[in-house]
């Protein structure tokens, strides 16, 4: 059964998985061009002047000058970034940034929410970091790792306060419930082929359904059931469009007994049968 392409980090950092790209001299005289794949670590990618096109989870973002592009593991995406393009790539997993400290995994979490910044004045501090990130980990100078998390928690620290600023007063209002629906959002990326009802997820995050039914209808205007569908969705256009495998191979693998429920489950919320879907997407 074939997988989607999975593309890990090529040069492993002594204390774990960590690479940054100038991407002045790579995108001199040529493109970069990457298909269809999933990472399996988080990618950051820092654009002062930039073109191209970007596809990630099947929505498409420009690519712009000054903005940023940061992608969670597990998503999938294709990118096209066209030469003269400048800025920084920079690429990490958990061994190299853990979540030791609860205040640096919320501050992660609330920059991944986007996928997508685009900003003014406030590239060039991120620009700036960039730098001075990629100014350590070409020294390697003594405590080098040390300082790169801190670059990144910094880098991290300032997305979230453009996520905020750009999010509703009352919204900030409700962290705990925020928290909850990160955690929500989380388990749907890890357990959508074994879980698909809201009563499972809410007994993972110790509240009742409905507490989580309210929470995702006060900051998404979605149910809990909703999520799960869109979620159980993704990964069926996933691996519709970046494998060869056949549709009762995908029900199997998203957790269907019966492919025939999960084709017509599918061509109900979107209009297709899977192999049409194929046919006509790919």
């Amino acid at each position: 059964m074939e997988e989607i392409r999975i593309k890990k980090i090529e040069e492993p950092h002594l204390s774990g998985n960590f690479e940054i790209t100038n991407l002045n001299e790579v995108l001199k005289d040529r493109n970069m061009e990457e298909g269809l794949h999933r990472h399996d670590f988080y990618f950051l990618l820092i654009l002062g002047h930039a073109s191209g096109t970007h596809h990630i989870d099947f929505v498409d973002y420009p690519i712009v000058s000054n903005s940023v592009f940061l992608m969670r593991p597990g998503q999938v995406h294709e990118l096209v970034l066209e030469k003269g393009s400048t800025g920084y790539l920079i690429v990490f997993d958990q061994s190299f940034y853990p979540h030791i400290h609860n205040y640096k995994k919320e501050t992660l979490q609330k920059a991944v929410r986007n996928n997508f910044y685009l900003l003014n004045n406030a590239i060039e501090r991120l620009l700036s970091i960039a730098d001075r990130i990629f100014h350590e980990h070409h020294e390697k100078q003594a405590q080098n790792d040390e300082a790169i998390q801190s670059y990144l928690h910094i880098l991290f620290i300032e997305l979230m306060r453009i996520a905020q600023e750009s999010s509703s007063s009352s919204h900030l209002d409700h962290l705990k419930e925020h928290e909850t629906l990160e955690q929500f959002v989380q388990l749907l990326e890890s357990d959508i082929s074994t879980n698909k009802q809201v009563n499972q997820y809410a007994e993972k995050l110790c509240i009742s359904p409905y507490k989580l039914n309210s929470i995702t209808k006060q900051f998404l205007a979605k149910t809990s059931s909703q999520l799960i569908n869109e979620q159980i969705l993704l990964e069926a256009k996933r691996l519709l469009l970046a494998t060869s495998n056949q549709v009762n191979e995908i029900a199997f693998q998203l957790g269907y007994e019966d492919p025939g429920y999960f084709i017509r489950f599918f061509k109900k919320h979107t209009g297709h049968t899977p192999q049409a879907f194929r046919q006509h997407f790919r």
